[in-house]
């Protein structure tokens, strides 16, 4: 579906909601590189700390000569680490970065081409399950997939392992998907990591209402919402919501639609799922993987998992 028609579906639904992907057009996009940046925002550090530590040995796992699929790569800062480690090991690179952001991918494949005289960068600009579809192995001996950060929980849980599977379906017997995943932990750390006092999540999270605005006409005074996030411990998820200060009409010009709101009505913008290792377990054999290593941070706050194809 389009922008207008999950626009449309999402919010004449009930409850109201937003699918997360829509956060990232340009400015969203920068956005969240300055969520990375924060302090409260601990996955990125967690995680650069496993790769920085441990890129060597996974590459290693998988073996070589190998080429790189990534799903979501932004700006592709730390799949650097995977890149060099691989390039370690054999002469040249076939990378392939699939991202919803087309000058995301514009600039990250530029910038890794001066980086990297020995590697082919083809972006794709696309969904993640439009961007697998185009994918061709092209001979490779064998592929890595990478679904860095913590993207997968993103998904529901059914979405997840439509999303693994599809994965799979372009992997081969050999390959692997290498699998950033958040970990369950203490609530007031969750929910501060989604919530920062400098209110660049905030931003970020509004930033849907502004795009709505600038690209379907929409109507939204980003003044009279609040960014709100919470731990849902029965369903292990944190939630972002955009809750309406005021009961009022929006309309939206490109739709023909007037979107009513009750005073402290939510919209329902990201899910945020957290894991262990049982249910990371479980997720790999329902989609035809094992799980096959672990790497944490030293805090123990964020996991890298290498997953093998069965």
């Amino acid at each position: 579906m389009s922008f207008a028609e999950d626009v449309r579906a999402g919010l004449t639904a009930s409850p109201k909601k937003l699918l997360p992907k829509y956060f990232y057009d340009d400015l969203g996009s920068s956005l969240f590189d300055s969520i990375c940046l924060l302090p409260e925002y601990y996955l990125t550090r967690a995680e650069d700390e496993i790769l920085d530590r441990h890129a060597r040995e996974m590459v290693a796992a998988v073996g070589t000569p190998l080429d790189i699929v990534e799903l979501g790569s932004g700006s592709a800062v730390k799949t650097r680490r995977i890149i060099t480690a691989a390039l370690e090991r054999q002469p040249s690179l076939h990378y392939r970065p699939i991202d919803i952001s087309p000058s995301a991918l514009k600039a990250s494949t530029e910038a890794l081409s001066r980086e990297y005289p020995n590697i082919r960068v083809d972006g794709i600009a696309a969904e993640y399950l439009e961007g697998l579809r185009r994918i061709s192995r092209n001979g490779a001996v064998r592929t890595m997939a990478l679904f860095l950060g913590s993207n997968i929980g993103n998904f529901e849980p059914a979405d997840s392992v439509s999303t693994l599977r599809a994965v799979r379906a372009v992997l081969e017997v050999g390959d692997a998907l290498l699998l950033g995943a958040d970990l369950k932990k203490d609530r007031a750390v969750l929910e501060a990591a989604y919530d920062d006092p400098l209110g660049v999540t905030a931003a970020f999270n509004l930033n849907v209402l502004a795009r709505i605005n600038r690209e379907l006409g929409g109507s939204f005074d980003l003044k009279k919402f609040m960014h709100h996030a919470r731990f849902n411990e029965k369903l292990g998820r944190v939630e972002m919501h955009l809750v309406s200060r005021e009961a009022q009409t929006v309309p939206i010009a490109a739709l023909a639609l007037d979107v009513r709101f009750e005073r402290d009505e939510s919209i329902h913008t990201e899910s945020s799922y957290k894991y262990d290792r049982e249910t990371l377990a479980k997720l790999a054999g329902d989609t035809g993987f094992t799980l096959a290593t672990t790497w944490t941070d030293s805090a123990g706050l964020f996991s890298s998992n290498l997953l093998r194809t069965v």
